[in-house]
C-alpha cells in the first residue's frame, strides 16, 4: 500500500492466495442458489458461528439492514446503544426500510446495562409499540473497538428470552472480540439470534459480510436481500476471497491488537495527546489531542506529507486502525510524524 493507512480495517487490500482463489474460484448462479463457492463459505460460516444457515451479502450494512427487516414489522420498536453503527452510519435504514422506531440506551464504551434494556422493553398496553428486537455490537465501533463481556451478553440474552425478543448481534468485528476474550467466536455468537460480520475488514477479503440465524430466518432474509438487490449472480468470484478469510485471516487478529497498543502507548507519551488505554482493546485506537491545539482534520491533513492517511474530523478526535498491512516498523514511523508535528504546532 502506497500509504501508511490507518483510517480503517476496510483498507486492506486482498491477499496473493485471496486473488489467487478468486481467479480459480468455480461459480454458477447464487440466485437460482447453484454457485458451489457461496455455498461452501455460507455452510463454513454458519459452522464457525454454531448457527443452522448462512447468507452471503454485499456489505456489513446491508445485512444488518436485512437482519432488522427480517426480524420486525413496520412501527414496532427495537432497542440499541446510542452510539452504534445501525443508529450511526447507516443512513436511516431501519426508519427507511424496516418502518421501525428506536429506543436508545446509552452504553458505557459501547456495552448497554442489562437492567436498562429490562426496563425498556414495552410492556403490552394500547398506546406502545410492540418491542420486537435488540441489537447488540461486538466490538462496538465508536466505543474504540471495546468488546462487551460474555457475562452481559448472557444476562441480555435471558432477558430478551424471557421476553421472547430476538436479539440481533452486529458482529462486524466478532473475530477481534474472540481474539480479546480468547475464546471460540461460537461462545460470542451463541448469545443472539442473528449474527452479520464482515469479511471486508480486518479479514481482507475485498467484499463482502455474512450473516447467519437459524433456516428460517435465513430463507426469510434471503428475500429482503433480493429486495435490496443483494442478489448476485457469479458471486463465488467474491466467496472465494471470504473463505481464505476465515480459514487464514481470523488467526492473526492478536498482531493487529499488539499494533494497536503499541501506538496507544506511544500516542500517550506525546504531550497534548491523550488515549484512555482502558478502551484499547482490539484494533482501534481513539485519540483526545485537543491540548496540542490541532483539530483532528488539521493533523490528519499534516500527516499526508509523511505518507499517511488517519480519520480527522473539525473537533479533536482522531480515530486510528490497525489491520493486516500494518507492522511496527509502521507504528513507529507513524509516532515519530506525529510527535514532530505537535513539536511545531
Amino acid at each position: 500500500m502506497g500509504y501508511i493507512d490507518l483510517r480503517s480495517d476496510t483498507v486492506t487490500l486482498p491477499t496473493q492466495e485471496m486473488r489467487d482463489a478468486m481467479y480459480k474460484a468455480e461459480v454458477g448462479d447464487d440466485v437460482y442458489g447453484e454457485d458451489p463457492t457461496v455455498k461452501r463459505l455460507e455452510e463454513m460460516a454458519a459452522n464457525i458461528m454454531g448457527k443452522e444457515d448462512a447468507m452471503f451479502v454485499t456489505s456489513g450494512t446491508q445485512g444488518n439492514q436485512v437482519s432488522v427487516m427480517t426480524h420486525t414489522h413496520h412501527g414496532d420498536e427495537i432497542i440499541l446503544e446510542e452510539r452504534c453503527h445501525i443508529i450511526t452510519y447507516e443512513v436511516g435504514g431501519i426508519g427507511y426500510l424496516s418502518g421501525v422506531q428506536v429506543k436508545t440506551i446509552r452504553g458505557i464504551n459501547g456495552i448497554m446495562d442489562p437492567k436498562d434494556i429490562l426496563n425498556a422493553i414495552r410492556m403490552e398496553d394500547i398506546h406502545y409499540p410492540k418491542t420486537s428486537l435488540i441489537c447488540l455490537e461486538n466490538t462496538h465501533n465508536r466505543a474504540g473497538g471495546t468488546v462487551t463481556p460474555l457475562s452481559n451478553m448472557k444476562e441480555v440474552y435471558q432477558i430478551a428470552k424471557e421476553h421472547d425478543i430476538p436479539i440481533h448481534l452486529d458482529g462486524a468485528r466478532i473475530f477481534n472480540a474472540a481474539t480479546y476474550l480468547n475464546v471460540d467466536v461460537k461462545e460470542i455468537a451463541r448469545y443472539a439470534d442473528s449474527v452479520m460480520f464482515c469479511l471486508s475488514k480486518g479479514l481482507c477479503a475485498p467484499v463482502g459480510s455474512i450473516v447467519t440465524g437459524s433456516k428460517e430466518f435465513i430463507k426469510k432474509a434471503r428475500k429482503y436481500r433480493k429486495m435490496l438487490g443483494g442478489g448476485l449472480r457469479q458471486a463465488g468470484i467474491l466467496a472465494a476471497a471470504g473463505i481464505v478469510a476465515l480459514e487464514k485471516m481470523t488467526k492473526r487478529l492478536s498482531e493487529d491488537h499488539e499494533n494497536a497498543r503499541l501506538l496507544a502507548e506511544g500516542l500517550n507519551s506525546i504531550k497534548g495527546i491523550k488515549v484512555d488505554m482502558s478502551t484499547v482493546q482490539t484494533n482501534i485506537v481513539m485519540s483526545d489531542i485537543s491540548a496540542t491545539g490541532l483539530t483532528g482534520a488539521q493533523l490528519s491533513s499534516k500527516l499526508l506529507d509523511y505518507g499517511i492517511k488517519v480519520n480527522g474530523a473539525g473537533d479533536y478526535n482522531v480515530r486510528f486502525v490497525t489491520h493486516y498491512y500494518i507492522k511496527k516498523d509502521d507504528i513507529n514511523k507513524v509516532l515519530h510524524a506525529i510527535n514532530t508535528i505537535v513539536k511545531e504546532q
